[in-house]
């Protein structure tokens, strides 16, 4: 992992992973997502979502991933956001068609969605994912806690998880 210093009033991490485009490789790409997101203090569900997100992503791309090559995975971590682009050698070199259930599934994850080709047969997916924010409003769900020190934070109906300080 290498360090960008400071960028826009906080740290910026940037995190990029190399792995074989076989679909047997995405549960270390689910992991490190789920591991980032939580560094970044995102809430359980943006994580899932997250994890989800890429792990559909990364699929896409596989589908169509030149047989050998590598998925590449870069993660941009930034004070409430992370931003991740997913990118692999693809055999047509088209990106995934945005008309697919696929797709909407991706969008409605991440909020943000966009897809790029080039150089040569290379086909990437770019995501961001805001904390706290919904993708279909851009606005913190119900119950959302932003504070890092909240007494307790909601989990559904009635339950609640106790803040565990760290230093």
């Amino acid at each position: 992992m290498s360090s960008g210093g400071v960028h826009g009033g906080g740290l910026r991490d940037v995190v990029q992973l190399t792995l074989p485009a076989a679909s047997a490789y995405l549960t270390v790409l689910r992991t490190a997502t789920a591991s980032l997101a939580a560094r970044l203090d995102f809430t359980l569900d943006d994580i899932e979502d997250l994890r989800i997100a890429v792990d559909e992503a990364s699929a896409l791309l596989l589908v169509s991933a030149v047989p050998g090559s590598a998925l590449e995975c870069v993660f941009a971590l930034s004070p409430g956001v992370m931003r991740v682009t997913v990118s692999v050698d693809s055999l047509d070199g088209e990106p995934p068609s945005k008309d697919t259930f696929a797709w909407t599934v991706l969008d409605a994850l991440a909020g943000e969605v966009s897809s790029s080709t080039g150089p040569g047969q290379r086909v990437t997916i770019e995501l961001a994912k805001r904390q706290g924010a919904r993708a279909d409003l851009g606005e913190p769900p119900a119950g959302h806690v932003r504070s890092r020190s909240a007494e307790s934070t909601e989990l559904g109906q009635g339950a609640k998880l106790g803040a565990v300080g760290t230093s």
